[in-house]
């Protein structure tokens, strides 16, 4: 899934610096975001808390495989999708006290864990978010108890467990959202949508991999739609306004999907641009690997696209290169195409068409800020 790296604060509101032009409305965000962040966080550990007690009950060795994947969730992240369905809940005027729908927002985060879990085995990566993937991390461990075996196996198959705890975990914390049962129903309903359309586009991913020479642009962005803008922007909002009793059929839902779908496919085109161009200090992942992998983005589709016969040729050569100046040589001849200014002006334009999503939506006019702000700072980060 998209790289989600430590640096979290870069969609917190922040509150405005001394000397800074005294903005209310964004003092107001700053309160409610710091709040939602230190509730999804304190509602996440105190849940993981009892369900990692719960496990180690079975048997000392499970103890060990909960907390393994409680650190998974715990171990930063801009909590972006609770973010967005926060924001998509105020939107419509929720007005539940925050703590009874804390439970459904945090959910977001262990679906989240799950996918970056499971994405980490496909593409077997070796670091998220600055620290070894679970499966590097438990492959380590098989070799340190000095266990029989072989320690990738090993550890692919702990961490594909990880994902699928952290799925059920989901269930369980959404479960206990203190709104109507019918209510909780139809977020149920948003909410399996969103899971059915993040694997579809996994799947896309992994075949565009293994099939790279049928692949286009056009199919990289239905991943970008599907993989990403769906799971991360687009249905974490309508998830909101369901939870805020929305009918999925209003005007504002929408204008939610025309948002989130555009800002959602920025959030994955930025991402594109850094797991090539990066600094591995702020993004958590090594720069390059989606040209070390040949992984056919909307950035590689583009530069094949746009490149002269030589240079097309050269690209040929994402995919099999390891040595690290090789792929800087072809980070460097990706950019000669013209390809990074095109994703560039394409993350510019779906911000613009999310904006304008927003312009006559029936919105709370806070929440309409909000999704400004995070609009840009979804899609104009260095993580």
């Amino acid at each position: 899934m998209a790289n989600d790296a430590a640096a979290g604060n870069a969609l917190r509101v922040a509150p405005a610096q001394p000397g800074a032009t005294d903005d209310p409305v964004r003092g107001v965000l700053a309160a409610f975001t710091r709040d939602l962040l230190g509730g999804i966080d304190d509602t996440l550990s105190a849940f993981l808390s009892a369900e990692v007690a719960t496990l180690a009950e079975i048997d000392p060795a499970m103890g060990g495989f909960a907390a393994t994947a409680r650190d998974c969730v715990l171990a930063g992240g801009k909590r972006v999708r609770p973010t967005f369905a926060y924001w998509g809940w105020r939107g419509v005027g929720g007005d539940e006290p925050l703590p009874r729908v804390l439970p459904a927002l945090a959910a977001l985060e262990l679906l989240h864990t799950f996918a970056l879990v499971h994405d980490d085995v496909m593409d077997a990566s070796d670091t998220r978010r600055g620290r070894p993937t679970a499966h590097r991390a438990a492959a380590a461990r098989h070799v340190a108890a000095g266990h029989t075996g072989d320690p990738d196996r090993f550890g692919e198959a702990v961490a594909v467990l990880v994902g699928d705890l952290c799925m059920v975990w989901a269930d369980r914390l959404m479960a206990q959202a203190a709104v109507p049962a019918t209510r909780l129903l139809d977020v149920r309903r948003c909410y399996d949508r969103m899971r059915i359309e993040t694997i579809a586009g996994q799947y896309l991913d992994v075949l565009g991999e293994h099939d790279a020479a049928n692949w286009s642009v056009g199919r990289a962005l239905r991943v970008a739609r599907y993989k990403t803008a769906s799971y991360t922007v687009a249905r974490p909002l309508l998830f909101g306004a369901c939870l805020a009793g929305a009918d999925a059929e209003a005007p504002l839902a929408a204008a939610y999907t025309r948002y989130g779908l555009a800002v959602g496919e920025a959030f994955q085109l930025r991402d594109d641009l850094l797991g090539v161009y990066g600094d591995p200090a702020t993004t958590g992942k090594p720069a390059g690997d989606d040209l070390r992998t040949g992984k056919p983005t909307a950035l590689l589709m583009l530069a094949r696209q746009l490149a002269t016969g030589a240079q097309r040729r050269a690209l040929e050569r994402a995919g099999t290169v390891t040595d690290a100046r090789e792929v800087a040589r072809l980070a460097e001849l990706v950019a000669d195409t013209g390809a990074v200014a095109r994703v560039e002006a394409m993350i510019a334009e779906r911000v613009a068409e999310g904006l304008a999503a927003l312009d006559t939506a029936p919105v709370d006019e806070t929440a309409r800020t909000a999704l400004t702000g995070l609009a840009t700072a979804a899609t104009d980060r260095r993580a």
